[in-house]
Order: structure tokens, then C-alpha cells, then sequence
């Protein structure tokens, strides 16, 4: 397998090549995800045609890698799909879930590749994609037009919906009729609901008509006029109540919960006491996995990050960069001979 540790980009090149040449040539290791997610490039036992191409962040910190050839039919590329079934198998090895939000067919691609397990189709998207001060204005319709996008980008990773505020508000047979058209339509593996005890039976009555439900409890951004905000739950007291929720969505079949902002002592012990996967966002770092928001992860929705997030990508990147082309079209020097036809 491949492993860090290499002083410079020629002995990784060099390794590189010598595994090529054994015919087997295994990918996708990188800092962020472990290389059970690999996948296997297999080659005749010749000299490796084509070229390689490698991207970075940092000096010497690879994080992936594209394989080129010439001899395409010679070459044969195996990609394991996550199912609920390798998610749950994660937990059990100890092997941390990577999941981030998508809601386009061009980053959905680009987390797939990059090795994220989990797409999380949130309805998030009408805060950081339409500009609404919350979560509730996001309809059905919606989600199934982003659904649907996402997964035309994507191999590998899982993919999974939300179930906008209202739609579980119906019963058994109004979220199974919206369940079914976000499988169906979207095309996504699971949907995702806001709520423990309360929403126990929608979840059951989803999961007996063979509809995968992942659960969600503490912050549920749904519920943020009965919360007072987006204000962090569990604290005191209230930490029995969002232990008895989630005890609930495992008990009425869920085959994940994600637990969002919560003590993290809390949320371990959540996690410790679930069979089911934990996947935090704002919950620390016990949990069997993490989620963030796209656009807090770019540092491109808002001035102020918050607490739970981290910004990865520099700060003023795309800024930067769209300020550079509106100064090289103002100045005429944008586009160039090489970005232009010749007649």
C-alpha cells in the first residue's frame, strides 16, 4: 500500500513506478482517509504507459492522485459503492466515517474522488445555496432537483437526503410517498429525518417498506423557532432527553444518527452505547464519523465560521481568485492567445 513518509516528490514517483511495474498499483491513500477506501488500478505486466499526474496541499503532503494511459481497455478500475451495510462494518473495525454535505453534480465528483464516504444532500441548501436565514423554506421538489445532481458525480460514496420541514409531519403514508419519490426521482440510497422519540414511528414505518433512514438528534435546525436558535442541546438534564432519542432511532431502525450540537462527553457516550454508526457535526471527536456544511469547510458562506467547523481552504482563496479575473477582463488582458481560437 501507499504510505506517507516520503522526503520528496521524486522518491513518491519512483515508488510509484516500481509498483507499476508488478502490474497492481493501489490509490487513494492519502492524510485524510484510511486505505481500506483504496481503489485498484490493475495494469499488464509491462511498462506503465501514459503519465501521472499529481495534486498537493502543503510542500510535501500528497493528497491524491490521477492515473492516465494510452491503454484504456487495458486497464480495469474496481469502485466499491458504501452501503448501509460497509457503514455499520466501519463502526465495528473502528475505521471513521468522512461525510460532507453536496448539493451539486461538480463537487459531488470532487468529494468522490477525494475519498468521502457519506454525501449528505442537506437541507442546508436553503441557507447556504438560496439565502434563506434558515432551513425551512426548502421543499421537496427541491431536494430531489439537488439529490439528483449529486449522484449523476458520484461512484463510491453514499448518498443520502434530507426530508424537508412538513414533509414528516403527514404520518406514515405522507413520508413514505415523499421517501419514495427521493429514492425514486433523486435516486439517492437513504433519506434522512429530523428527530428521536417524536419522529420514532415515521422512521419504523419507512424502514419496514424498505426505505434506509438515518436519524438526527440534539440541534435539529428544523426545529430552530422551538429551540430559540441554533443553540447547542444536551447540556444538564437535557442530556437524558437526547440520549432517549437516539436510543429511539436505533430502536425504530435507523442505520445511522447524526448527533449535532451536543456536549461531546455526551456524544461519546452516545456513541459508545449505539450498535448503529454516529456521524457529529458540533458533537467532538468521539463519534464513529464526521459531517460538516460544503461551504464551511471552503470558508465561503458568511464572515463568521462556526465553532464546530474549520475552514480548509486559505482564507480569501476564491475571493482572490475572482477578484484577479474581473481585474484581467477590465484590463484586456483576459482572454489570451492560448485561451483563444485561431481562424
Amino acid at each position: 500500500m501507499i504510505r506517507r513518509g516520503w522526503s520528496s516528490w521524486g522518491d513518491w514517483a519512483t515508488t510509484m513506478r516500481s509498483m507499476a511495474g508488478t502490474g497492481s498499483l493501489w490509490g487513494c491513500c492519502c492524510d485524510f482517509f484510511c486505505n481500506k477506501t483504496a481503489i485498484q488500478y490493475t495494469f499488464p505486466k509491462q511498462k506503465l504507459p501514459g503519465s501521472m499526474v499529481f495534486s498537493r496541499l502543503g510542500q510535501h503532503r500528497i493528497t491524491s492522485f490521477i492515473l492516465t494511459t494510452q491503454m484504456q481497455s487495458h486497464a480495469s478500475v474496481s469502485v466499491v459503492p458504501v452501503t448501509v451495510p460497509g457503514l455499520q462494518r466501519m463502526k465495528r473495525e473502528g475505521t471513521r466515517i468522512v461525510s460532507l454535505t453536496a448539493y451539486d453534480f461538480s463537487f459531488a465528483r470532487l468529494m468522490d474522488r477525494a475519498g468521502v464516504d457519506l454525501l449528505l444532500v442537506g437541507d442546508s441548501l436553503g441557507m447556504v445555496i438560496q439565502g434563506h436565514a434558515n432551513t425551512l423554506p426548502v421543499t421537496l421538489e427541491q431536494m430531489i432537483y439537488h439529490t439528483s445532481a449529486v449522484v449523476r458525480g458520484v461512484q463510491r460514496a453514499m448518498v443520502v437526503c434530507d426530508l424537508p420541514f412538513g414533509v414528516c409531519h403527514g404520518g406514515g403514508k405522507a413520508v413514505m410517498d415523499a421517501a419514495v419519490r427521493v429514492l425514486k426521482e433523486g435516486g439517492c440510497q437513504a433519506v434522512k429525518l429530523e428527530g428521536g422519540v417524536r419522529m420514532a414511528e415515521s422512521i419504523r414505518y419507512l424502514v419496514a417498506h424498505e426505505v434506509p433512514v438515518m436519524g438526527h438528534v440534539g440541534l435539529t435546525p428544523q426545529a430552530v423557532h422551538r429551540l430559540g436558535g441554533f443553540r447547542v442541546q444536551g447540556r444538564g438534564d437535557a442530556a437524558e432527553l437526547v440520549m432517549a432519542d437516539a436510543i429511539a432511532v436505533q430502536e425504530a431502525g435507523a442505520f445511522a444518527v447524526v448527533l449535532e450540537g451536543i456536549p461531546a462527553v455526551l456524544a461519546e457516550r452516545i456513541t459508545e452505547h449505539l450498535q448503529i454508526p454516529t456521524i457529529g457535526i458540533g458533537a467532538g471527536v468521539g463519534c464513529d464519523g464526521q459531517v460538516l456544511v460544503m461551504h464551511d469547510l471552503l470558508g465561503v458562506y458568511g464572515e463568521v465560521v462556526p465553532r464546530f467547523a474549520k475552514r480548509y481552504l486559505a482564507d480569501g482563496m476564491v475571493s482572490d481568485a475572482v477578484a484577479a479575473y474581473v481585474q484581467e477582463v477590465r484590463g484586456g488582458w483576459f482572454p489570451g492567445p492560448e485561451h483563444s481560437f485561431m481562424g
